[in-house]
């Protein structure tokens, strides 16, 4: 199966799938945010579990704090995110209930 551009400057993963939800082997089509995030859990059938930091500003105090937060992400075979990478992830169509996120691509530790 082709490969498509997916239009971000990402590099293309080396192994091939039949997910329906791949952005680069479907007609699944990336949109919004994009985040890179730490993967901490892959439990689930080609789910992960990722999270992130934001600043948040306290303006009262002058000061900042840092947030953390958790998605569950969709994971196709052809990248295969382990627990403990780092990732890039993208914003897409709702894939399931909790899932509106697609890994794309893993990065160097």
């Amino acid at each position: 199966m082709k490969t498509k551009n997916i239009g971000l400057e990402t590099a293309k993963p080396k192994g091939e799938c039949i997910d329906k939800y791949c952005p680069f082997h479907s007609s699944q089509k990336v949109r919004g945010r994009m985040i890179n995030c730490n993967v901490i859990k892959t439990d689930s059938f080609r789910t992960a579990t990722v999270t992130y930091e934001t600043i948040h500003a306290l303006p009262k105090y002058e000061r900042f704090e840092k947030r953390t937060s958790k998605l569950h992400v969709h994971n196709p075979a052809c990248i295969n995110a382990k627990q403990g990478d780092n990732v890039t992830i993208v914003e897409t169509r709702p894939i399931s209930k909790t899932k509106h996120f697609v890994i794309i691509e893993v990065n160097k530790k």
